[in-house]
């Protein structure tokens, strides 16, 4: 018989695999939830059905992240999409002590200072949300549809740096599949390989 470190060891272990095994998937319904924004108030995903919803997996300390904020092209992004009546979302999952966590206080600065464009930035610092959506890295991405179906989840773009003097890449894919999306389309690139900095998560 397993001894009782051994076998909450391998309860821990189990529940990890878990967690691992069930993230948000691509075509599957995206799973709801709530968190507090830089405003002060709740912003629960299920409000946003009917509605495209971008999530944007974020690290201010992030280069790069950096490198989209820097040179204002994700907030162009932003302002463009949400012009479109997109709804987007910031999300960090950044627990706190961890590089680039944030207090309420200071993601509502950093909003303000960095002139964000989205639709509400939030706090997710137990990473209970970033661990169901399997959000890896900064900046990681994710769209969902009307209906409330995840229909991208990947990397912003096809060019996988973090030199803020680089130029937009020249394949975006939350654009693209925006794009399609919205005018009746498949998207042709349902998922893409995520890049950027780890997402700090408690315990890592």
């Amino acid at each position: 018989m397993k001894s009782l470190p051994t076998l909450l060891l391998c309860l821990g272990l189990a529940a990890t695999v878990a967690r691992a095994e069930t993230p948000a998937t691509v075509g599957q319904p995206a799973p709801n939830f709530s968190l507090q924004g830089a405003d002060g108030k709740s912003h629960q995903l299920a409000k946003y059905k009917g509605k495209f919803v971008v999530l944007e997996w974020t690290n201010p300390q992030c280069p790069f992240v950096k490198r989209f904020y820097h040179s204002e092209v994700m907030q162009a992004l932003q302002k463009k999409e949400t012009a479109k009546g997109v709804v987007w979302l910031r999300i960090n999952s950044g627990a706190p002590g961890m590089q680039g966590s944030q207090t309420p206080a200071e993601l509502a600065t950093y909003v303000k200072a960095n002139h964000v464009s989205a639709t509400a930035s939030l706090l997710d610092p137990t990473g209970k949300v970033g661990h169901l959506y399997g959000a890896r890295n900064t900046p990681q991405m994710f769209i969902i549809d009307p209906k409330g179906t995840l229909i991208y989840a990947g990397g912003i773009d096809d060019h996988p740096s973090a030199d803020a003097e680089d130029a937009p890449a020249p394949t975006n894919y939350v654009t693209e599949a925006l794009d399609e999306a919205m005018a009746g389309k498949p998207v042709s690139t349902p998922t893409a390989p995520p890049y950027g900095c780890s997402v700090k998560y408690a315990g890592d």
